[in-house]
């Protein structure tokens, strides 16, 4: 895992991508590398920097350059023994054991059509020195990132967007209708980027740049036809064995010559990985977060610590606790700057917290969870939505009663959040709506008319093709089952724009690879294949996965209620950021901007106060897109984090 970097045909491209490279100094802290050469009248340089996890020799730094080609990477292949194998059949040499040297050579015998046969996460630069040409590429489903910048005939790409801005001088102008989608979904979609120049290479995908200038895009591998290959499995009575593909997926993950750990939360899917990972590495260590009391008290959040201890203990694990108490009023403008983009879910801090205490203990390499809930329906969205069809069958007059009802009783008291509540009252806020604007209304943050009613009235249009993209992006779709097509816009959008996103920069501001085997091209594969009938299973979300669970784990951990990997925000607002809501609602940049309106906040603040609505996550978004405009319309210097 590392922090890729480089120009093409683009001015002082030497000086320029030393600066990216810097930049990325926390992504890679073993090594660092540069390799320029004459592309046609121009000239391409690569930058790298380096965290060592499969052969820690010098045969694995990069760039790695081999008779004529040039390659800058970041990832792990983890099918690089069988690529090997089958490329060192073909007459091949390896002069080390790295599964960059993998990519390279199947680069040079294949070209583009070595990309789907890579099974992993990566982002990379591949440069022909005969005809000139670079190529970028990004993995199947968007698990590392590339963002890239074009001007003219030149290009400048890295893995984070703030090398992009700290070599532009901080002269990229911020996207609106970016900072739009990001108030809606508290993230801002892989297919937008915060600053209008920039953009996100899509994954599945490559972009080709010749010496004359033409670019070439192309895609390898998409989504929609994988679940719509799955759904015909599935017709035709195939069924997949999970138990089967995710142990084999986990064993893959497990490829390193470092220490591995896994995040253990004591929920479903971190505790099926542990138990699968220690079957592989006994004595593997793994790492869960607790609360504070009195703050998980206040947030009535579950007690998930005894239920990790229960897996560590059944199946021989070190197990790690950390508490969460962080000073957040330090963390939040440091992780703003880490997250590169607006991402206002609070999981980010745990997973920095963890992943910083892992990398203390020299721990390089991490497990997540990470993807089974979106694959197999396992957030409460889901059930939701399809609890909503049969609420939809109750006479209207008493549905308008029970909204009456719910709509009066509170979120909170004075000690203590409830829970159900703030469950019901969002749940009545879509289980009337049509099937589309229902599921986005239920993972979302606002209907239309409280956007438009939050945002400057100028960029009312702009809420209208915010909209418009995320009913393009579900609608787009063969599919004739209601769960899956939930779970493929979630694999579309939800995954690689929020979790993927924010797992990825959160862990390597730590200097730490966060792995996620349920994110694999197979367990992708066999998850479409699964009914949405076998995935929601009466009131049972992920039914099928947990089915293949009982093989591992004691069905108290499998069909135990689900828990958050969140944090204790209504009990941080109340008191810890309580002074810093005041100031941005009453004189933040986003309010002096026009951007957002001061009285929609102050009855966001006022309601969330009175404990007759939840606006915690809404106010926490807030505040991190108000120290993210802040350093994006600065000009300051954001090679670094802002001091605290």
């Amino acid at each position: 895992m590392c922090g890729i970097a480089g120009t093409y045909h683009w001015p002082d491209g030497k000086a320029v991508t030393d600066r990216l490279t810097d930049v990325l100094a926390h992504r890679g802290p073993d090594g660092a590398g540069r390799y320029s050469h004459a592309a046609g009248d121009g000239e391409v340089q690569l930058g790298h920097r380096r965290l060592a996890i499969v052969d820690l020799s010098g045969t694995g730094a990069q760039p790695m350059v081999a008779d004529g080609l040039a390659l800058t990477y970041n990832g792990e292949l983890y099918n690089a023994p069988e690529l090997r194998g089958e490329l060192e059949s073909t007459g091949v040499r390896f002069r080390g054991t790295s599964d960059t040297e993998v990519v390279l050579e199947a680069w040079r015998r294949w070209g583009t059509d070595c990309l789907p046969r890579l099974r992993g996460m990566f982002a990379f630069a591949v440069f022909d020195e005969r005809t000139g040409e670079l190529v970028l590429a990004r993995d199947q489903l968007g698990i590392k990132p590339l963002f890239l910048l074009r001007r003219g005939g030149g290009l400048v790409f890295a893995s984070e967007l703030k090398a992009l801005a700290a070599v532009t001088g901080g002269k990229l102008e911020v996207d609106h209708a970016a900072l739009v989608a990001s108030l809606l979904y508290y993230w801002v979609p892989d297919s937008r980027c915060a600053f209008r120049e920039a953009e996100k290479l899509p994954p599945g995908s490559w972009l080709r740049c010749r010496p004359d200038g033409r670019v070439e895009r192309g895609r390898y591998w998409n989504l929609k036809d994988v679940a719509a290959e799955g759904q015909e499995r599935a017709r035709s009575g195939e069924r997949p064995d999970l138990r089967a593909v995710v142990e084999e997926s986990t064993r893959h993950h497990l490829l390193s010559d470092v220490p591995v750990a896994t995040f253990l939360s004591g929920g479903l899917d971190s505790s099926y990985l542990t138990a699968l990972a220690a079957r592989h590495r006994p004595g593997i260590s793994a790492y869960t977060i607790g609360f504070r009391a009195e703050d998980a008290r206040f947030e009535a959040m579950p007690d998930d610590l005894r239920h990790a201890r229960q897996v560590a203990a059944r199946f021989g694990v070190d197990l790690h606790e950390i508490e969460i108490a962080p000073d957040v009023l330090d963390l939040l403008p440091r992780m703003t700057y880490h997250l590169d983009e607006p991402i206002g879910d609070p999981a980010a801090i745990n997973t920095f917290l963890i992943c910083s205490a892992a990398r203390e203990a020299g721990v390089k390499v991490m497990l997540s969870g990470m993807g089974a809930d979106e694959l197999f329906a396992g957030y409460r969205k889901h059930l939701a939505n399809l609890l909503a069809l049969r609420y939809q069958r109750v006479p209207r007059p008493v549905r308008r009663g029970v909204s009456a009802v719910v709509d009066r009783l509170p979120v909170a008291t004075s000690r203590r959040g409830l829970r159900s509540v703030r469950f019901a009252k969002r749940f009545l806020s879509f289980a009337d709506l049509p099937e589309e604007t229902a599921f986005r209304r239920s993972y979302t943050m606002y209907d239309r008319a409280e956007l438009l009613g939050l945002i400057d009235p100028d960029l009312a249009g702009t809420v209208e093709d915010v909209l418009t993209e995320h009913a393009d992006v579900y609608e787009d779709n063969g599919l004739d089952d209601f769960v899956n097509r939930m779970c493929l816009a979630d694999a579309r959008m939800f995954l690689p724009g929020l979790n993927l996103a924010y797992t990825d920069r959160s862990s390597m501001a730590a200097s730490t690879e966060v792995r996620v085997p349920f994110v694999d091209v197979d367990v992708v594969r066999a998850a479409f294949a699964v009914p949405g009938d076998r995935k929601i299973v009466g009131r049972q979300g992920k039914a099928a996965l947990k089915e293949a669970a009982t093989s591992v784990l004691p069905r108290e951990i499998v069909y135990r209620p689900k828990g958050l990997f969140s944090a204790p925000l209504r009990a941080w607002m109340s008191r810890d950021l309580a002074p810093l809501v005041r100031e941005v609602v009453n004189d933040g940049e986003l309010v002096r901007s026009g951007f957002l309106r001061r009285d929609a906040l102050r009855r966001l603040v006022a309601e969330d106060a009175a404990g007759q609505r939840d606006f915690s996550k809404h106010l926490w978004h807030v505040l991190t897109l108000e120290y993210w405009y802040r350093g994006a319309t600065s000009g300051a210097d954001r090679s670094s984090p802002p001091a605290v």
